[in-house]
C-alpha cells in the first residue's frame, strides 16, 4: 500500500531526489519550511521505507566506463533453481546495474556498465558459463538521452 504524503512530503523529495547532498538549512529554505521538521519528516520517510538510501551519482566516462549495453535474454529455463542460479549470478556481477524481468518475447533485459566491447565479451562468456540461456541479445548504447530523472511527486 503506498505511503500517503503531503504537499510538504513531496518538496521535500524532490528537492532529495536534485541533489541529496545539500544541506537541511538550504532544503528547509527552498521548500519555506524550519530545519528540524524537514528533517523529522525525512527521518519518517526514511522508516517507511519511501527513501532507500542516499548514494553518490558518478560520472561512468570519467572512471573507464565509456560501453552501456542492454542485454535481452530469452531462457527455456522457467524453474525455481534456474532462477535463483540466474539471479545469484547477475548479484555477483558489478557490471550488471539494472536486471528486469519483463512480460512478452524477452524473459530479462540488464543493463550492462564495461569499459568496453571486450569487457562485455569475458562478461557474457562468464555468464554463459555459470547460466544456461537460450538466446541473448546485445544492444550498444550510442549515447544516453536521459537517466537518473527521479520519480514524478506531482499530484
Amino acid at each position: 500500500m503506498p505511503v500517503r504524503l503531503d504537499a510538504v512530503d513531496r518538496k521535500i523529495l524532490s528537492e532529495l531526489q536534485k541533489d541529496a547532498s545539500r544541506s537541511l538549512d538550504d532544503i528547509a529554505k527552498t521548500i519555506g519550511a524550519s530545519k528540524t521538521p524537514v528533517w523529522n519528516r525525512i527521518k519518517k520517510l526514511r522508516a517507511a521505507g519511501v527513501i532507500k538510501r542516499t548514494t553518490v551519482e558518478l560520472d561512468a566516462e570519467a572512471l573507464g566506463f565509456e560501453a552501456c549495453f542492454f542485454v535481452l535474454i530469452r531462457t527455456s529455463e522457467h524453474e525455481a533453481d534456474w532462477q535463483n542460479k540466474f539471479l545469484k549470478a547477475l548479484k555477483n556481477r558489478p557490471e550488471v546495474l539494472e536486471a528486469h524481468r519483463l512480460a512478452g518475447e524477452i524473459d530479462y533485459i540488464l543493463k550492462v556498465l564495461v569499459p568496453n566491447a571486450r569487457a562485455y565479451d569475458t562478461f557474457y562468456q562468464a555468464l554463459i558459463a555459470e547460466v544456461r540461456v537460450f538466446n541473448v541479445t546485445a544492444l550498444l548504447s550510442m549515447e544516453e538521452l536521459k537517466s537518473g530523472g527521479g520519480l514524478s511527486l506531482d499530484e
